[in-house]
């Protein structure tokens, strides 16, 4: 386990079993990668049945009061007024220069309460900041676990432990119970597929985590590990902060930071919504564009290694941030950030890469499922 790891993981026991060595993320210990499974076999899984994944790395924070909403109006770039309770929404943190430090999912649990799910960026910080002298309580929330599970047979699990689950909507969440124990099982995930986030109490995690499993086992359920998540990204157009970003790859001559323009983020902003932090800058950034976030099909059975050059017309014009080879398809696939006159479907590209040199294509993404039906489905 790496030093770094200050969030203890009730689940570390079943994930070493797994083969896992509990590498830090988010200061939390999490099982990048199981030795006794084929990350392979877990996307296909996730893509065919349904696998069972922790990924309480992720920040869990309570935001309760009557000033809650107005915090996260200045926070976000969703019209939280729009959200009631039971629904939730995705939405982006800017910085006063108006580029992306953090996303998360917004939980409307009450008429002045909230639950913030965020990655690895500020926005904790952020809000515990803009909740000063507020008439709010800000609660960071470690006990909670986020079980997450993903796939096509997840709802037909869940349905015979949950009622109603099948009428849950996308984006909505429920309080309930799972095997008698208190939840909030949410309708969203990191995937492409339908998928359910089960946020249960610490001392009730193992219990779940080992039902679902041993219940599931004859339905093909099985556990996955958090590194199968960049495959299903991949194909699904969903962007890991800070591993797509300029924190990660930043430009030669100034400071890391990307527009929503730029990620392709730009529909988490309510229409018309102004008033959020960075908003007058995110607007002027329109048409300012420096690259593109955008899609590479690569003409080899490889993985796409992240930091593998772009080549077009004998200049580097990007490079890949997360690549996967999908065995169901046999294709290829990354995500990428180019130069915005080469993103456009079917620019012929070359791959130059530390393991790899190949032809390859700019390509629209998703490549799976774009028209979200899967994960939207009634």
């Amino acid at each position: 386990m790496s030093v770094m790891s200050w969030r203890r993981s009730p689940l570390a026991a079943r994930h070493k079993a797994l083969g896992s060595t509990l590498e830090d993320w988010n200061g939390m210990e999490t099982a990048w990668t199981y030795t006794k499974s084929d990350l392979a076999d877990e996307h296909e899984a996730i893509r065919t049945k349904a696998a069972l994944m922790d990924v309480s790395g992720l920040r869990k924070a309570h935001l309760v009061g009557p000033h809650s909403h107005q915090v996260l109006q200045r926070l976000t770039t969703r019209d939280v007024r729009k959200i009631y309770p039971g629904k939730s929404a995705y939405a982006c943190v800017l910085n006063d220069a108006g580029k992306f430090t953090d996303d998360c999912i917004l939980y409307r649990t009450g008429p002045n309460s909230w639950m913030t799910v965020y990655g690895s960026g500020t926005g904790f910080e952020d809000m515990a900041r803009d909740a000063a002298g507020k008439n709010v309580a800000v609660i960071f929330d470690d006990d909670l676990q986020d079980l997450s599970l993903q796939g096509p047979l997840a709802v037909k699990y869940l349905s015979k432990h949950v009622p109603g689950i099948k009428d849950l909507k996308y984006f909505h969440h429920m309080q309930t119970t799972l095997f008698g124990k208190p939840v909030m099982i949410s309708r969203t995930g990191y995937t492409g597929e339908r998928g359910y986030e089960i946020f249960c109490k610490a001392e009730d995690a193992v219990e779940i985590w080992d039902t679902i499993l041993k219940e599931g086992k004859r339905m093909g359920i099985v556990p996955a590990s958090f590194t199968a998540l960049d495959w299903l990204r991949v194909e699904s157009y969903l962007l890991f902060y800070p591993y797509d970003n300029s924190q990660m790859y930043p430009f030669e001559n100034e400071g890391p930071g990307d527009t929503l323009w730029e990620l392709g983020l730009t529909f988490t902003v309510s229409p018309g919504k102004t008033g959020f932090r960075g908003a007058e800058e995110h607007y002027r950034l329109k048409g300012k564009e420096r690259f593109k976030i955008f899609g590479v099909l690569a003409d080899t059975d490889k993985i796409l290694d992240a930091g593998d050059e772009l080549w077009a017309g004998g200049k580097k014009v990007g490079l890949v941030t997360c690549g996967m080879y999908s065995r169901a398809t046999k294709r290829s696939m990354a995500i990428a950030r180019m130069d915005v006159g080469v993103a456009k479907q079917g620019t012929k590209l070359e791959v130059k890469g530390k393991n790899v040199r190949c032809s390859a294509i700019a390509h629209t993404i998703t490549f799976d499922d774009p028209e979200k039906k899967k994960r939207t489905a009634a």
